[in-house]
């Protein structure tokens, strides 16, 4: 078919050999009226996997456009999704598991969503929205979900309800500008982290879900789930531009030595802990310009009181002081700014 591709589909493969031929079959089928590309990643699978896509692959997608890349050993999911975006074609791209715990069907319908309002860059497919067909195995898996979501929302200051989602729609041009570094199942957080410092908008979509369970080769481990905590602390704390790394040096110090002032003995200890998270918290989203104005608000507090009452002039205006700047963070957020005022607003 030679026609301009639309979109291209990243299917991430890693010892999936007794589900291909269905969900390879399901997947072309399903988009079978779109020009896609297919990008068929095998993460170096040991099943017999590799073999069977070498195989197939050119016979099932022969009337389509398709790359098959197969890695000698297995990096994780987060480096075979980097080789395939090498490989990208078309205005959009959507990742989606080999794994058949997803639907393809809500995979082109949240593209057709993508497709149709031009304003949406981002679209995740939530297993936590919608009434559609849900089949869960793992009680914790799914509250380790939920918490790594909450904990995501609170960093990174998003609202979404499904961090870890295997089916995304995302804008070409947006993805080939992320820098991934995460391999292994730390690509979600990877992703979502760049996507929303870059103050994109993430959409969502309820889909299905069929989870499976370790003998019919559910992959993800409880080590994977102790590694997202670091990850989330990572793309947070260390991976952050100058402009960010300073505003957050700069609110730890001031608010370190802010809680110098209250307390004595164990308790003064604890308060000091206590305002350098806060203080770290407060640099992540607001610059020099708003965080001063925190500051100022908690050195005015502090005149007006005295003895044991003196924290309450303080309480008060911090919260003021805290709406206000956020309003101003949020005012400047997605205006361009030179390359000295972005450090101040």
């Amino acid at each position: 078919r030679i026609m301009q591709i639309e979109l291209t589909i990243l299917i991430p493969v890693y010892n999936e050999v007794n589900l291909l031929e269905k969900f390879v079959n399901n997947l072309v089928n399903t988009f079978d009226n779109i020009t896609a590309k297919y990008v068929f990643i095998d993460d170096g699978s040991t099943d017999g996997s590799n073999e069977w896509l070498s195989k197939n692959i050119p016979i099932i997608c022969k009337l389509y456009k398709y790359d098959l890349i197969l890695l000698k050993k297995n990096v994780g999911k987060g480096f075979a999704i980097r080789q395939g975006i090498k490989k990208i074609e078309g205005d959009y791209v959507l990742c989606i598991d080999s794994d058949h715990e997803y639907d393809p069907k809500d995979g082109l319908e949240i593209y057709e969503i993508a497709k149709n309002n031009n304003y949406i860059d981002v679209i995740y497919g939530s297993r936590y929205l919608g009434g559609k067909i849900q089949l869960r195995k793992h009680f914790f898996h799914d509250i380790a979900v939920r918490i790594n979501t909450f904990i995501f929302n609170i960093l990174f200051d998003q609202s979404i309800t499904d961090l870890h989602t295997g089916t995304k729609v995302i804008k070409s041009k947006l993805i080939k500008n992320l820098e991934l570094t995460l391999n292994r199942f730390g690509l979600e957080i990877d992703m979502s982290s760049q996507i929303a410092k870059k103050n994109y908008n993430i959409y969502e979509y309820g889909i299905s879900y069929v989870e499976r369970t370790k003998s019919q080769g559910k992959k993800i481990t409880f080590v994977d789930g102790l590694l997202s905590y670091y990850f989330l602390f990572k793309t947070r704390f260390l991976q952050n531009d100058a402009a960010t790394s300073i505003s957050i040096l700069y609110s730890i110090c001031f608010m370190t030595y802010a809680g110098t002032y209250f307390g004595m003995g164990l308790g003064k200890i604890m308060i000091v802990v206590i305002f350098m998270l806060i203080g770290l918290m407060l640099g992540i989203n607001r610059k020099i310009i708003p965080l001063s104005l925190i500051f100022l608000s908690i050195f005015v507090g502090s005149l007006f009181s005295s003895g044991n009452g003196r924290i309450y002039p303080i309480i008060i205006l911090f919260i003021i002081s805290f709406v206000l700047s956020k309003k101003i963070a949020n005012k400047y957020k997605n205006t361009k700014k030179g390359s000295f005022m972005k450090y101040l607003l």
